[in-house]
């Protein structure tokens, strides 16, 4: 039966003809691959095709980001942006999170699902209280290429960190187009500093309103080839840093025009919080009495310190910035890095010196803050102590959260960075420890016992300073087995058995730890005879690898981010019947990107001594010095395989 409908329009000479509704082919497709330029592609494992990020300060006490970012991922490599995370926290609330994902035709697969969505901790597990937690969702397919699109909004009560722009945070990842806009309310203004941007991308400010808008745009950006020894990407991609010139968190109002208010700021949100119980006091004052170096005291104090706390973070709220009170810490005996800092230094005043508490950014893989640009840029807290009876001067620096960090010293965690003192009249940045090649060094010396057969067996001690102890430091703690197989991963020899394992540590008075590693090991056919002659390479631990082949021009500045000093003695202990044929001739090269030597002798008692230098600097070079670098690389590789050919005299 025919409807209404129908009856009416055929009475007007009109023929309907049964369509779907536009809702049944989804959305329009969109970020199709094949309109990607093919530039955009090369060297890339996925390409940016649209990001839009805005911050927008709403006052001194608060500010919301959005962002919306689509991305074509184009291999499994680039798989790592299907997914996203994002941070809150009691300061910060997220009030969309969006997102979803397209075929290469552009096709929409799906939409993202609240179920797709899973909020987790960002506890790092040994955490008493904290509030920092995540929403995470992934949008991987199984099949390349395919894109993805993520939207979400945070409103933040913690004004002191404003965006860092990024658009292009990793080497081969390409940019089609991206933008940032701040936006601030009359009056206040934005403080910005910009890093090679490309040409005519420098902001553009307008009047909106009552507003001021600023605004970044750049688009076309080719994916970064990554190359070997190259600064971080961070340093050589485009980035707009802000901050604000005055902020208020959770009442607490200060200005942030230089490191001096920083600094205040920081500083009088923690003043007074140092009391100690008249109890700790007491101790404090037994423990360092009839003791009259100054370094002495600190160190007894710091050791005090480490046997009865222990480090708990605690981040809530305003805790990220305001420590726990010292009382507490002497009462429950843990704290986070700034109420452990605090106590150590209120220790430290009980014993009649003065110390300061200093902001870091720390980790090993860190780069040092920006200096140019006053900002909140650090995440850590650590106790700068002058020392006044010095006859020049000087600065002992504790690390407060752990319990077996040696006295003094820094390591890769904090060193070689700056860190920013907290001053009631406002601080300053300042250096932390500087650790150099005369610092990390490793000295190893092995005498091999080589017999008739070619098997051999071996003593081998090690001793590793400064940055090269960082990574062994907490080997003799372990388990045995553990031990052996931490070794053996790490020694560079085709066929042993490790025999014998045995640490000693450097004594307290160390201006820089250290620990001797003994081993003993078998070394079945370590040189086998070949006819009337034996094979060996002298350098059994330290082979330099010959550098990768470069592919066009070099982009990038040389970068040697670990300076080092290495030094290997290898005594060849030989049977009788073997003699050397020839010795390998001595090496020396002296070169601004390191000094190398090598050089083999015969000892009275018919063993053989080689001997290999290689110091290394901590240094940046222009990239045009590259193939001068590639050529000592090969060098040093050369001379690190060179054979000694021994023969056998009974034959």
């Amino acid at each position: 039966m025919r409807t209404f409908l129908s009856l009416l329009l055929a009475g007007t000479g009109c023929l309907l003809l049964p369509t779907a509704p536009a809702w049944a082919y989804g959305p329009a497709p969109k970020y199709a691959v094949a309109d990607l330029p093919a530039p955009l592609r090369e060297n890339a494992h996925a390409v940016i095709r649209r990001q839009e990020e805005a911050l927008l300060v709403k006052s001194v006490g608060r500010t919301v980001e959005t962002t919306r970012r689509a991305v074509t991922i184009l291999d499994e490599v680039g798989a790592r942006w299907a997914s996203e995370l994002v941070y809150y926290s009691s300061l910060n609330t997220i009030s969309y999170f969006r997102g979803a994902v397209y075929d290469a035709a552009g096709r929409q697969l799906r939409q993202l699902r609240s179920q797709d969505i899973h909020d987790i901790s960002l506890s790092d597990g040994f955490s008493l209280a904290t509030d920092a937690r995540g929403r995470v969702a992934d949008l991987s397919q199984p099949t390349y290429p395919y894109t993805v699109e993520f939207e979400y909004e945070v409103v933040s009560d913690n004004p002191l960190f404003y965006s860092t722009w990024r658009p292009q945070p990793v080497e081969q990842l390409a940019v089609e187009q991206a933008s940032f806009k701040v936006t601030m309310p009359a009056g206040m203004a934005l403080r910005y500093q910009e890093q090679h941007l490309p040409a005519g991308t420098a902001q553009a400010k307008r009047t909106q309103g009552s507003q001021e808008v600023y605004e970044w745009q750049v688009h076309d950006l080719a994916a970064r080839e990554e190359e070997a020894d190259a600064p971080p990407v961070a340093e050589l991609t485009p980035t707009v840093f802000t901050a604000p010139a005055e902020f208020e968190v959770q009442g607490h109002a200060g200005h942030l025009s230089s490191w001096a208010d920083l600094s205040r700021w920081t500083y009088d949100l923690n003043a007074g919080r140092d009391e100690l119980p008249p109890a700790i006091k007491a101790g404090i004052a037994a423990l360092v009495q009839g003791e009259t170096d100054e370094r002495a005291k600190i160190r007894k104090v710091y050791h005090f310190l480490q046997a009865n706390t222990r480090y708990i973070s605690v981040q809530l709220g305003l805790g990220g910035w305001q420590t726990f009170p010292a009382s507490s810490v002497a009462a429950n005996g843990y704290g986070d890095c700034k109420a452990l800092t605090n106590y150590c230094k209120a220790l430290l005043g009980a014993a009649g010196i003065k110390a300061h508490a200093a902001l870091v950014k720390a980790g090993s893989d860190e780069q040092d803050v920006l200096t140019s640009f006053p900002s909140s840029q650090f995440n850590h807290v650590v106790l700068c102590v002058p020392l006044a009876q010095s006859a020049r001067p000087d600065t002992v620096w504790l690390e407060c959260t752990s319990q077996t960090n040696p006295f003094g010293y820094m390591g890769g965690f904090t060193g070689n960075r700056h860190a920013l003192l907290l001053l009631p009249e406002g601080g300053k940045l300042i250096p932390t420890p500087r650790y150099g090649a005369a610092e990390n060094r490793r000295e190893r010396l092995a005498n091999v016992f080589l017999d008739v057969n070619g098997d051999a067996t071996a003593t081998l001690r090690t001793l590793r300073t400064g940055l090269e102890y960082d990574g062994v430091s907490g080997l003799p703690g372990l388990e045995l087995a553990e031990q052996k197989k931490r070794i053996s991963n790490r020694l560079a020899l085709p066929n042993f058995t490790l025999n014998k394992v045995a640490f000693k540590h450097s004594g307290p008075e160390a201006a820089v730890p250290s620990l001797t590693e003994n081993l003993a090991l078998t070394m079945p056919a370590l040189a086998p005879p070949s006819g009337k002659r034996v094979f060996i390479t002298p350098n059994l631990l330290s082979r330099m690898a010959p550098p990768q082949a470069t592919v066009g021009e070099r982009q990038t500045d040389l970068w040697l981010d670990h300076a080092f000093t290495q030094q290997d003695t290898v005594v060849l202990h030989l049977p009788a019947s073997l003699r050397p044929e020839q010795l390998p001739a001595p090496v020396q090269l002296t070169t601004p990107f390191g000094t190398y030597s090598s050089q083999l002798l015969t000892l009275p008692d018919g063993s053989i001594r080689y001997v290999r230098r290689l110091v290394m600097p901590r240094t940046r070079f222009a990239r045009t010095d590259y193939p001068a670098y590639l050529e000592f690389r090969r060098k040093v590789s050369a001379a690190d395989k060179a054979q000694l050919v021994l023969l056998k005299t009974d034959a």
